[in-house]
C-alpha cells in the first residue's frame, strides 16, 4: 500500500458516542477523521473543539459546514478555537450544500458558487493572514484576529464547476460518491485547469467514498438503495450522468452506479479499489463505513480494522 493518507467519517448516536470513536480511532492508528454537519444534528466544529482536548495526534477535518447557515466570521471564531487548541490538525471542509436541505432552514440557496468563491476568500484571508477587508456582492468581512492559525480551506466539489473553483480558490476539494474514473477524467482535469488560470499549483482532491467491507452483493445494494439517498438530488444526478450512468435521472440506485461508487467486497477486494483510487489521483481516500448483513456491526468492523492496518502498514 502506497503512502498515502486514509480517514474515516466518523458518527454515533450522540456526542460522547462520537468522541468515543475518535479516541478509539486514534489508539487504532488511523489517521484522520472527518465529521459531517447537516440540519439539526450536533455541530462538527463543536464536536472536535471536544476532541483536541481529549487526542494528542489524530488529524480532523469537516466533510462538510454547510456555509449558507454562517457567515464566514462566525466559522473563523469557531476554527481558531479548533486549531489553537489542536494546532496543525485541524483541516476545514465547507460547502454550500443543497436546496432542499437549505430550503428545510428557511435558505433560499441562489448562486451557490459565485458565493462560495466570496466564501474562500474571506476565510483563507482571515485565517491564514490573521485580517480581512474584503467587500463582495455577497459577502462584507473587515476583521482581524491575534495570529494567523495553521488551517487548510477546503470546499465540496461535485460537477466540473465546482471542481474548477476548488482548483481556483480552496486548498483541496472533498468529493462525495463520485466515480473514480469521473474524478480521474472530470473532476482533475477541471481542478487543474482552474488552479492554472490562477496561476497556482493545483490543490489536493480527497476523495469521498462509502465502504463496506461484507462480500454478498445483494445485501450490500440493499443497504445503499435504503441509506444512500443522494442520487434523488439533480446534482448528483447530473454527476452520474456525465459519469456515464444514464439511468441516474431516475433517481434510483443502479447495481452498476453502486458498484463504480461503493468500495464492498472482502478486505483484498477494498484495498484494490482504495489503491485505484489514488492512482487516479487522489490525494487522500476518506470512507464511510457502513454495515450490511445480519451483523451490520461486523463489516464496519472489519472496514476500521482494514484502514488501521493499510495506515499502519503506510
Amino acid at each position: 500500500m502506497s503512502e498515502k493518507l486514509i480517514g474515516v467519517a466518523v458518527s454515533g448516536a450522540d456526542s460522547p458516542e462520537v468522541l468515543g470513536r475518535i479516541g478509539r480511532c486514534e489508539q487504532a492508528g488511523i489517521p484522520a477523521v472527518w465529521l459531517t454537519t447537516g440540519g439539526a444534528r450536533p455541530d462538527s466544529l463543536t464536536t472536535f473543539a471536544a476532541a483536541a482536548v481529549q487526542t494528542e495526534s489524530i488529524k480532523f477535518g469537516t466533510s462538510i459546514v454547510p456555509t449558507f447557515p454562517r457567515h464566514p466570521l462566525v466559522m473563523v471564531q469557531q476554527v481558531q478555537v479548533i486549531a489553537q487548541l489542536a494546532p496543525g490538525r485541524f483541516r476545514l471542509g465547507v460547502g454550500p450544500s443543497h436546496r432542499p436541505l437549505m430550503r428545510a432552514m428557511g435558505v433560499q440557496m441562489s448562486r451557490p458558487l459565485a458565493r462560495l468563491r466570496e466564501y474562500l476568500r474571506i476565510l483563507k484571508s482571515l485565517l491564514q493572514q490573521g485580517e480581512v477587508d474584503f467587500d463582495g456582492e455577497y459577502y462584507h468581512a473587515h476583521d482581524r484576529i491575534a495570529a494567523p492559525v495553521d488551517v487548510p480551506v477546503m470546499a465540496s466539489a461535485l460537477q466540473r464547476g465546482s471542481f474548477e473553483l476548488c482548483g481556483a480558490e480552496s486548498d483541496g476539494a472533498i468529493s462525495w460518491i463520485c466515480p473514480g474514473v469521473y474524478l480521474r477524467d472530470i473532476a482533475l482535469p477541471a481542478m487543474r485547469k482552474g488552479a492554472e488560470e490562477a496561476g497556482r499549483e493545483t490543490p489536493p482532491l480527497i476523495a469521498h467514498a462509502p465502504v463496506c467491507v461484507h462480500e454478498n452483493a445483494d445485501e450490500v445494494r440493499e443497504l445503499v438503495r435504503r441509506q444512500i439517498t443522494n442520487p434523488r438530488l439533480p446534482f448528483y444526478q447530473r454527476m452520474l450522468i456525465d459519469a456515464g450512468f444514464s439511468e441516474a435521472a431516475e433517481g434510483t440506485w443502479s447495481d452498476a452506479m453502486i458498484d463504480s461508487v461503493v468500495f464492498w467486497g472482502d478486505e483484498a477486494r477494498v484495498t484494490e479499489r482504495i489503491e485505484e483510487m489514488f492512482s487516479f489521483g487522489a490525494s487522500e481516500v476518506l470512507l464511510s463505513p457502513m454495515g450490511a448483513g445480519p451483523n451490520p456491526g461486523e463489516s464496519v468492523h472489519r472496514a476500521t480494522s482494514l484502514i488501521a492496518d493499510l495506515s499502519r502498514a503506510g
